[in-house]
C-alpha cells in the first residue's frame, strides 16, 4: 500500500466513524471512574473530552460525547460511579453532564484553531467555566442550594484537578494524535 491510498483511508469516512466510536468507547470506560468527595464526584469524562478533542477535533470530539451521553440515557452504567439513566440526568449532577457538550464544543474550536498550548490551555478553561455554570445553575436548583453553596461544593474542590487533566490533556492529546496518523 502506498503512501497515497494510506492517507486516503485515513481520512474516509469509515477511519472517521471507527475513531469516534473508539473515543466513546473511551468516554465510557474513564467517566465512570470517579472518586466521591460529596454529591459531585471527581470524574475523568472531561479528561476523555478533551483527549476526543485533540484526535477528532471539535465537531467529531462533540459527536463522539453525544453518543456517550445516549448511551448513559438509555441506562447503560457509563457515567460516575457507574451508573445510568434518565434519573442521573435529573439529579444535582445533570447540569454537569449537559454543560459538558458546551465545554467540547468551546474548548474544541480553541484546540482545532489556535496550536499554542497557553491559548488551548486558556480555551479548556472557558469551556470548563461555562460547564460549571450549567452544572451549578441545575445543582442549585435541584438540591436546593445556594450559588455560594454550590460553588463551595461543586466548583472549588475541582479546579485543581480539572487543570491537572487539561495539561495531561494537552501533553499527551498530541502525541496519541501524532501515532495514530
Amino acid at each position: 500500500m502506498n503512501q497515497t491510498q494510506t492517507t486516503d483511508y485515513r481520512h474516509g469516512k469509515t477511519y472517521a466513524i471507527t475513531i469516534t466510536a473508539l473515543m466513546t468507547a473511551v468516554t465510557c470506560i474513564l467517566a465512570p471512574l470517579s472518586i466521591p468527595i460529596g454529591p459531585v464526584p471527581i470524574s475523568f469524562t472531561n479528561l476523555a473530552i478533551y483527549l476526543s478533542l485533540y484526535l477528532l477535533g471539535w465537531k467529531r470530539g462533540t459527536i463522539s460525547y453525544l453518543i456517550y451521553l445516549l448511551i448513559g440515557l438509555i441506562g447503560l452504567p457509563v457515567f460516575s460511579g457507574f451508573t445510568g439513566g434518565p434519573a442521573k440526568l435529573a439529579g444535582p449532577t445533570g447540569g454537569y453532564i449537559i454543560g459538558f457538550i458546551a465545554m467540547a464544543i468551546i474548548a474544541g474550536l480553541v484546540i482545532d484553531h489556535f496550536h499554542k498550548p497557553w491559548i488551548q490551555l486558556i480555551g479548556m478553561i472557558v469551556g470548563t467555566i461555562v460547564c460549571y455554570i450549567f452544572g451549578t445553575a441545575w445543582f442549585c436548583i435541584v438540591a436546593k442550594s445556594t450559588v455560594s453553596g454550590a460553588l463551595a461544593i461543586c466548583v472549588f474542590p475541582f479546579i485543581p484537578a480539572d487543570l491537572i487533566k487539561m495539561v495531561i490533556a494537552m501533553i499527551i492529546g498530541p502525541m496519541i494524535k501524532k501515532r495514530i496518523r
